[in-house]
């Protein structure tokens, strides 16, 4: 069967950066523990005043396509996922495309352009809906561009304010794919939910506690049913398990939970069971709820011991580098973590071709879905052809005075002025509104 997957990957970060522990943890008179050790979070990325989800978005994209020396004859398709969209009709993937076109030769006129919305799981189903065009025989040929970009603002004050970030991931989804080719064996957990939503709003309402539960509850859901179709999953079936990171103290609370799926009923299990004995079966338990409360604390003891944080460290720990200085990507966070674990790999000269990936992604309201990718011959010369490192280095610093004033400069409800902070070169830019309040971009050389 002809392997799909993603070809190649490019990142747009935004161009300021907060300083959690340094600057927002003083001015909100905070332990910056609080940030670096509960939330698992050293920054967060913000846009200038000229940058927004287009920009981010076209950026990448244009950095993806001119590196893979593409035109727009080779893109079919161009899938755009975000939960930060400013208009109920108009697709952001045409705004997008409006900007590659001002730079290249031909256009993509015959490229078909959608959105994507499923909160933070929509980058990860608009590679499905890419792969499943491929497969179909629809693509004549081309690629299919697929990109996840968000603003993740919260408002002055929320809990969630410290998780905030700003960027965008650009992946080509192609046949016979560079980096990661996608298992056609997928787990999905899905329900009614009222975790984190934006009924016509800006900022989301978040239930904080229920949104952890939910997204682990999901996440147990879709871990069943991956099994059910591609049979026992154990941890020496991949190297590494990227998870959708609102912030990295939200995937040390669902990691608990995969490592217990994962040795449940081995030889490991075993070992264990010495120690903190046997995993609690539902069956033995008269409520739900007592079941839950022993699980709890049968993982509470799991992450004591060594086994698992080995596992942890192995797996998971490397994941996590880029979320953390960075903050929450909404629908790029997971595939920031499959670049973070790569880029890991190649630092340490892990050999991956031919290992696996376990990647799960997540979306409030609420679907898990998890599915298994298999490392490719060209995966080494991708991950290092990125320039996330210079993106990050570059970031202008912003003190909390100029946090405030970039907050509301792209607070959709407030019309703020301010001088930018860095001088675009080199990309789109967002310059204004046209005559039916549309937005509208130049690229900036």
């Amino acid at each position: 069967m002809t392997k799909v997957g993603i070809d190649a990957v490019e990142i747009w970060t935004g161009k300021l950066k907060l300083d959690l522990p340094e600057t927002f943890a003083p001015a909100k008179d905070e332990d910056p523990g609080k940030y670096t050790k509960g939330l698992g979070l050293e920054a967060s990325s913000f846009p200038d005043t000229y940058e927004d989800i287009v920009t981010m978005a076209a950026n990448a994209a244009k950095r993806l396509m001119d590196r893979k020396g593409l035109t727009p004859d080779d893109i079919g398709r161009i899938d755009v996922a975000t939960e930060s969209a400013f208009d109920h009709s108009k697709p952001v993937s045409t705004y997008v495309a409006g900007c590659l076109d001002s730079v290249y030769e031909g256009d993509f006129t015959h490229t078909n352009k959608g959105e994507r919305k499923f909160a933070c799981v929509a980058g990860t189903q608009a590679i499905d809906d890419t792969i499943n065009w491929i497969l179909a025989g629809r693509n004549r040929g081309r690629a299919g561009l697929v990109i996840a970009t968000d603003t993740a603002l919260y408002a002055r004050g929320d809990p969630g304010e410290a998780t905030q970030g700003a960027g965008a991931v650009a992946m080509l989804v192609d046949e016979d794919p560079a980096m990661t080719a996608l298992s056609l064996d997928q787990g999905f957990g899905s329900k009614d939910e009222t975790d984190f939503l934006k009924p016509n709003q800006q900022f989301p309402s978040v239930d904080g506690k229920r949104s952890v539960q939910v997204y682990l509850s999901r996440m147990r859901e879709a871990w069943a049913d991956l099994e059910s179709v591609a049979g026992r999953i154990e941890p020496v079936d991949f190297a590494y398990a990227p998870f959708h990171t609102p912030f990295p103290g939200m995937v040390r609370k669902a990691a608990p939970l995969a490592y217990r799926r994962l040795v449940r009923g081995t030889s490991v299990e075993d070992d264990l069971a010495d120690r903190i004995g046997r995993q609690p079966r539902e069956a033995k338990f008269d409520t739900r709820e007592d079941y839950e409360e022993a699980i709890s604390a049968y993982m509470d003891d799991l992450t004591e011991l060594v086994e698992y944080q080995e596992w942890y460290s192995g797996a998971i720990e490397p994941t996590l580098d880029i979320a953390r200085r960075v903050g929450n990507w909404y629908t790029g966070s997971v595939h920031l973590a499959r670049v973070s674990a790569l880029r890991h790999a190649a630092r340490s000269n892990t050999e991956m071709i031919g290992g696996r990936l376990l990647i799960a992604s997540y979306g409030s309201g609420a679907q898990a879905e998890i599915h298994p990718e298999t490392v490719r011959e060209g995966w080494k010369d991708e991950i290092e052809a990125l320039n996330i490192d210079g993106q990050l280095a570059r970031r202008y610093d912003i003190s909390y005075e100029e946090y405030e004033t970039i907050h509301d400069v792209h607070d959709y409800d407030k019309d703020t002025e301010v001088e930018k902070f860095t001088d675009p070169d080199g990309e789109f830019v967002f310059t204004g509104w046209g005559r039916m309040n549309e937005r509208q971009y130049e690229y900036a050389e």
